[in-house]
């Protein structure tokens, strides 16, 4: 049996396009998504910048085909919309003959919606109907719903901005142990006012374009977004002569319980996950062509993630970017929007700007890439290193 397991099909909405080509269009182009804020009232309307998804909630309703009294929330439809091209792009049938499961990330849930009508439900009944879609796990049920696997293996996963990866990492191991046959697995998170307070509480959004691996880093762009892949076994593409995406490889999950906002100063969370990452893919640090780095552009992310960086590989870094400055940190569905661009890496050879760069840090000689750069890919490493000190790699490759 191969180590890999196979990536059939992928779904992706965020900031820079509404499906997967214009997503990667967007990527080579060096086109970003980042603006002021328009869709949410907020104090911080002016002062801070955001990757938006173009999409109001009433024309992704009409993309869905959705009664206008359903009461998704932002989160719930902008992964239904991702999810389902996944499923296309994978072409997968209604019929039950394989083992089916959804594994799904998000830490915001349907709190956009529920945020928004705090105030009326004592008065009315009119909009109580979004409380039931309050909690992380209807995001997942709603999705399952719409693509008629409801009654399979369907999960929620919340451990801040590694879930989506951790998702992926989940969907793999239910495959490689027997469990189940093909897994959904992705992330999904809209903007909200809770996020957005959140972040400035902790005083690390930044109020310009943001500027990951930076010396003058002020900050992250928050963002929204859903991606979804679909996992399936060896056996299963082989039976139906299916498509590989490509494949992942390695994955690694750590804890340095250091804080619960931040990151160890030497990235203890992230060296171990590397690490783990590596000894699944039964892969050498040299054997590693390409680093999508977690690259939130606050102080304490791209400090930590370096110093890890240098830890792992030493004086051999493989070149690196961080594609936040694009989308914007979208949270739970970063580990899985990045891991659709890592695989369009790898099928198209090409490496990604860290845009916005100017001043390399003082505290190592890390430099990201900074244009786009064509380079013969095997393997991508990708990471995300959520709060609480939550760290995950996974590793993709082109072949099993």
């Amino acid at each position: 049996m191969s180590k890999g397991v196979a990536i059939t099909g992928m779904g992706i909405i965020s900031a820079i396009g509404n499906n997967v080509v214009e997503n990667y269009n967007s990527l080579i182009e060096g086109r970003k998504g980042i603006s002021r804020v328009s869709k949410i009232e907020t104090i911080l309307q002016d002062s801070i910048m955001v990757g938006e998804i173009d999409y109001t909630n009433q024309e992704l309703e009409q993309l869905l085909g959705l009664d206008p009294s359903n009461n998704y929330s932002r989160t719930a439809l902008l992964g239904a919309v991702a999810a389902r091209e996944a499923f296309q792009d994978a072409n997968i049938s209604d019929d039950d003959t394989y083992k089916t499961g959804l594994v799904s990330a998000t830490s915001v849930g349907g709190m956009d919606m529920t945020e928004k009508y705090y105030y009326d439900y004592l008065e009315s009944d009119e909009h109580r109907k979004y409380i039931e879609g309050h909690h992380a796990g209807d995001s997942t049920q709603k999705i399952a719903s719409l693509l008629g696997i409801d009654q399979s293996l369907v999960t929620t996963i919340s451990t801040a901005c590694s879930s989506a990866a951790n998702a992926i990492m989940f969907g793999a191991r239910l495959i490689k142990t027997g469990k189940l046959d093909r897994v959904i697995v992705g992330g999904t998170d809209c903007l909200s006012k809770f996020t957005i307070n959140g972040f400035n509480t902790l005083m690390i959004l930044s109020d310009t374009y943001s500027t990951p691996f930076d010396e003058d880093r002020k900050g992250l762009n928050l963002g929204e977004a859903a991606a979804f892949l679909v996992l399936e076994s060896e056996e299963v593409v082989k039976k139906e002569n299916k498509k590989v995406l490509g494949y992942v490889l390695g994955y690694g999950n750590a804890n340095d319980a250091f804080h619960q906002t931040a990151s160890s100063e030497n990235g203890d969370g992230a060296t171990l996950s590397m690490q783990k990452a590596l000894e699944v893919a039964g892969l050498d640090p040299k054997d590693i062509d390409y680093i999508n780095a977690h690259g939130t552009a606050t102080g304490n992310n791209d400090l930590s993630e370096g110093r890890a960086i240098i830890r792992v590989f030493g004086d051999k870094v493989p070149e690196f970017s961080s594609t936040k400055a694009y989308t914007g940190h979208t949270l739970a569905a970063a580990g899985a929007i990045e891991a659709v661009f890592s695989i369009l890496a790898l099928q198209n050879n090409v490496i990604y700007p860290n845009l916005n760069f100017k001043t390399p840090m003082k505290e190592f000689t890390l430099i990201p890439e900074t244009t786009l750069k064509e380079k013969d890919l095997n393997t991508v490493l990708s990471n995300s290193l959520g709060f609480g000190g939550n760290c995950s790699t996974i590793i993709f490759s082109n072949r099993p």
